[in-house]
């Protein structure tokens, strides 16, 4: 059949067939920004649409949520099944327990409240333990000590470190759940002696302490659940570089405008300019 018949028989012109023979296919337009969502998801698996886009637009991409997120829906990226968060605090000690002062505290700046926790990493043939502690206000892990140990020995060392970095001025709190590592008597007269006042989150309350519950989470998700440690020294050097370089230095958070805790304290120490200054 020549080209004239076949056009008729499928009721098309002449001009429309020899358009579509000169027209090259059309690629995927979202190619590469397809691949910028790909390789963002894949070194923060627990990132939803707002912190991709937010990322997006570190990265200099002009791209709307909407788009984003039929992206991600065509990639399957929305979701990341999450496990069970265990909780093993024990507070039942005969040790003195403190009221909850972090509640009614209004945050204007770090090293006002630090807040604390310890959670749990399985290695291939036993368990370990992580005290962090955070600034409440920025975010950022400013203390850790990871060990096989249980005992006060751990929190202690975490609170150490926390004092180095930070060496606080006076009136900062210091907020905790009940366990018997944070209401030791090693460990609350160091605080005392900084002059840092101790609180403590409301017995089976673990909302009073939702900063660190929710850093822990992330710690799992992030980190944790996607390795195999063999051994202390090699889940240190992983965790390590996970609190120091990625969580500090690179993950977002909503609560801070999307900026990572090291960005959002280096824009606080800039000096005001202009009328403000």
């Amino acid at each position: 059949m020549s080209v004239a018949e076949m056009c008729a028989l499928a009721e098309l012109s002449r001009a429309g067939y020899y358009r579509f023979l000169t027209t090259p296919a059309a690629g995927d337009k979202d190619v590469d920004l397809r691949d910028a969502i790909q390789r963002i998801a894949l070194e923060f698996p627990s990132y939803g649409r707002p912190r991709i886009t937010a990322e997006l637009h570190r990265r200099q991409w002009q791209v709307g949520p909407n788009r984003v997120y039929r992206i991600m829906r065509e990639d399957n990226l929305l979701c990341l099944r999450k496990r069970k968060f265990l909780v093993t605090t024990d507070s039942k000690h005969d040790r003195p327990v403190y009221p909850n002062l972090a509640a009614n505290l209004v945050l204007t700046g770090i090293n006002q409240l630090w807040v604390a926790d310890i959670t749990y990493i399985r290695l291939e043939l036993e368990f370990v333990f992580l005290a962090v502690i955070l600034d409440a206000y920025s975010r950022r892990v400013i203390g850790w000590s990871l060990d096989r140990t249980l005992e006060d020995e751990l929190t202690i060392a975490a609170l150490r470190m926390a004092l180095e970095r930070r060496d606080p001025p006076p009136g900062l709190v210091h907020h905790s759940d009940r366990g018997v590592q944070y209401a030791s008597r090693n460990y609350t007269d160091l605080l005392k002696t900084r002059g840092i006042t101790i609180s403590m989150s409301r017995k089976g309350n673990p909302y009073d302490n939702a900063a660190c519950e929710s850093f822990m989470k992330t710690l799992k998700y992030e980190e944790v659940y996607r390795q195999e440690y063999r051994d202390l020294a090699a889940a240190r050097s992983s965790i390590e570089y996970f609190l120091e370089r990625v969580y500090n230095q690179k993950r977002l958070h909503s609560a801070l405008d999307y900026r990572p805790p090291v960005e959002f304290e280096r824009q606080l120490r800039k000096p005001a300019t202009g009328a403000s200054a």
